[in-house]
This record gives C-alpha cells, sequence and structure tokens, in this order.
C-alpha cells in the first residue's frame, strides 16, 4: 500500500463498492463463514442510504479505489446493552466501523480504514461474526478488546470489540481548536497571544507522555486555558473554564463528565492558587503554563508594567518589575512546581540566580525597558 487516500462514497462508487462487498461475502464463504451477510445485505439501497448520509467511505490506493466502509460517529442502539464485560467507557461519543470489503487481491485495508478512524475519534467499536475468523483475528491484531456480544436488530448475535485512542490527536478536534480557538488570543496582551497558547500546549503533550491519560484531554485543557482573559485577568481561570464548557462543538469528541473534568483542569491553573490542582491534568497544564525561560519572563514582566501603567515613571516601574519578580518566583514565592519530569526547576534555580544580583537584574530592566514593544 503506497498512497493510501479516504474519502466520501459518492453514488457513481456504488456498482465498485457492491463488487467489493460481494468479494469479501465470498471470502467468507470460503473460510466457513455462512451465516454473515446473507439475505442481500448489505443492499445497495442500503449502501446508497449510506452515502446520502456521508457514512460511506472508499479507500484508494495510488488513485484506485481498494476497498470500502461506513462510518458512523453517534450511539449505536445496537450497542446499548452488552452481554459480558461490557464497555470501557459508555458516556464517551464514540464511532462505529460497519460493512468493511476490499477489493480482490488487496491488502491493508483494515489497517488503513482503522488508522483514519481513530484520527476522527478516540472511541471507536466495531462487531463481526462468531464464524467470522479471518475479521476476528485483524480486529484484536489491530488493538481492539474483546467486550461482550451484543444483538442486532434482528436479534443476531455479534460479537463485539472497543478501542480506545486516548495517545492519538483527534484531528478534526485539533483543527477545530487550531483554526476557531487558537486566533482569539491574538487579541490579548503580549504575554498571552496565540504563542504563549501554542507553548504551553506543547509543553503540555511534552508531560503527559509520561503519563497514561487522553492526550485530547490535555490539549484541549491547555488551548482553552486563558481565554478568560476577555473578560479580565483576575477571574480569567474561571471563565476560562466556563468557555469550554459552554463550547457544544467540543461534545462532538467529549462526555459531560469530561466537560466538568476538564473545566477543573483549567480553573487549577493559575500560578498564584494556593491548592495543588486536583488533577494530573491539572497539574500538567499548570506546569506547562510556567513555560521559565528567565529572560522571557522578566521582559514580559516589564511589558506587563508598561501597557497596564503607563502612568508610572521609570523608578515605580523598576521597582514594580522588581517587586512582582521577587513575590512570585523568589525563594518562598507563590509560584509552584508540580511535576518532577518538567524542565522548569533547573529554569526557575537560573532566574533566582538573576534575581540575587540586582545589578544584572537592573541592567535587563534598562534594556527592555527601552526596546519593548507595548502595542505590536
Amino acid at each position: 500500500m503506497c498512497a493510501i487516500k479516504i474519502r466520501h462514497s459518492k453514488e457513481s462508487d456504488i456498482e465498485q463498492i457492491m463488487s467489493m462487498l460481494n468479494n469479501s461475502r465470498q471470502l467468507m464463504r470460503a473460510n466457513g463463514n455462512q451465516n454473515q451477510w446473507i439475505n442481500g445485505y448489505p443492499s445497495e439501497e442500503l449502501i446508497y442510504n449510506d452515502i446520502r448520509k456521508k457514512h460511506s467511505f472508499i479507500v484508494t490506493d495510488n488513485g484506485d479505489i481498494a476497498g470500502t466502509f461506513a462510518f458512523i460517529i453517534g450511539r449505536d442502539p445496537t450497542y446499548n446493552n452488552i452481554d459480558g464485560e461490557g464497555w470501557a467507557d459508555d458516556s464517551h461519543p464514540y464511532g462505529t466501523i460497519h460493512r468493511m470489503a476490499k477489493a480482490a487481491d488487496r491488502h491493508g485495508i483494515f489497517k488503513a480504514s482503522i488508522d483514519w478512524c481513530r484520527s476522527q475519534i478516540t472511541s471507536l467499536r466495531i462487531d463481526t461474526h462468531e464464524d467470522n475468523a479471518a475479521m476476528k483475528h485483524l480486529i484484536v491484531k489491530h488493538g481492539f478488546k474483546y467486550k461482550g456480544i451484543i444483538h442486532l436488530a434482528d436479534g443476531s448475535p455479534r460479537l463485539a470489540y472497543q478501542m480506545l485512542s486516548t495517545g492519538l490527536l483527534c484531528e478534526p478536534m485539533k483543527s477545530y481548536i487550531d483554526k476557531s480557538i487558537l486566533p482569539r488570543y491574538t487579541s490579548f496582551d503580549e504575554a498571552h497571544k496565540r504563542d504563549h497558547a501554542e507553548t504551553v500546549i506543547r509543553n503540555s503533550l511534552q508531560l503527559a507522555q509520561h503519563y497514561d491519560i487522553d492526550i485530547n484531554k490535555v490539549y484541549t485543557i491547555a488551548a482553552y486555558h486563558d481565554l478568560g482573559l476577555c473578560e479580565g485577568r483576575e477571574r480569567h481561570h474561571i471563565v476560562s473554564g466556563e468557555i469550554l464548557k459552554n463550547d457544544i462543538n467540543l461534545r462532538k469528541w467529549f462526555s459531560e463528565n469530561d466537560f466538568k473534568f476538564m473545566a477543573e483542569a483549567i480553573e487549577d491553573h493559575r500560578a498564584s492558587s494556593k491548592s495543588e490542582p486536583r488533577s494530573i491534568y491539572g497539574r500538567i497544564v499548570a506546569e506547562a503554563d510556567r513555560d521559565i525561560e528567565p529572560l522571557k519572563i522578566i521582559k514580559r514582566t516589564v511589558q506587563y508594567g508598561l501597557s497596564h501603567y503607563p502612568e508610572l515613571d521609570k523608578e515605580s516601574h523598576w521597582h514594580r518589575t522588581l517587586e512582582h519578580l521577587h513575590e512570585k518566583y523568589a525563594e518562598g514565592g507563590y509560584l509552584k512546581l508540580w511535576l518532577p519530569e518538567s524542565e522548569n526547576a533547573a529554569k526557575l534555580a537560573e532566574l533566582r540566580q538573576i534575581l540575587s544580583n540586582e545589578n544584572d537584574l537592573r541592567s535587563l530592566f534598562e534594556k527592555y525597558f527601552e526596546n519593548v514593544d507595548v502595542n505590536p
């Protein structure tokens, strides 16, 4: 498989789709599976409806049609009741894969299809007939876990499987955030522009590698953590959490419990908070938000003062800068570090060394005071 691509099916593809379905049906029969895809299923009418609802997809290999499958995001009634272990997470939005088939002499269609589905949503479900040994092998081989038996509308039993891809970013979610959320930072002060949000996202994802957690939640929390600055700095952590909870677009990928959980992590990220964040997600975004780069911190402190207190003279700005840096970053300051995997401890020590030498700090203040761009 050299140049695999996936696209929505078109009505003009129906003839080839039916041919691939028939090919897969013949493979089932040749391998002893006589009881699946019987009585005209899947019918041409069903495939047409899949296409009309944008549930049908084509797999191409170097431009040639090589496979097909149906992929439906949303609750499937036949998955509501399951006999066995049960779903690992039944509250989370999920996508279901059906009617997978391939052209004759094609290989790698299952993996390509599953990889694409994983990039669309983090929770996947699939089922197959007890007699379909080849499909059962592929399903387990590519990361699905057996969860029990579900029953189709006609009562027929099927083996059901689930995959939770918490270590892979959901591309539609990431695209939505990158295009619709991150641009909001452009209206904030210089210390909280888009580059700051992207730095917090990058730092958060790096820290997340040390923990068994969902990087989609990590990405989202980091992206929304400072949006509340639109209503001022004092309550920005609370407002940021409210903005996340009220974003209906995120409901495609997260459950109600996720919203509460992620909002708490955002609320807990504030450096001046006296309490430890309530979850590992809160500790990660709080640590990532520190972004302790000594020279950048000093520059932004000067910059913030010039932007918010233009009435102060130079010496007053110097004392304000000195007071803020010591209050927050010096020994006994209110800044807390939460994760041992972070590089912040070494950088904080470097910053404290600068703070201990007032002459060096004054030289940096003079440099930034004269050259900082307050209104870029």
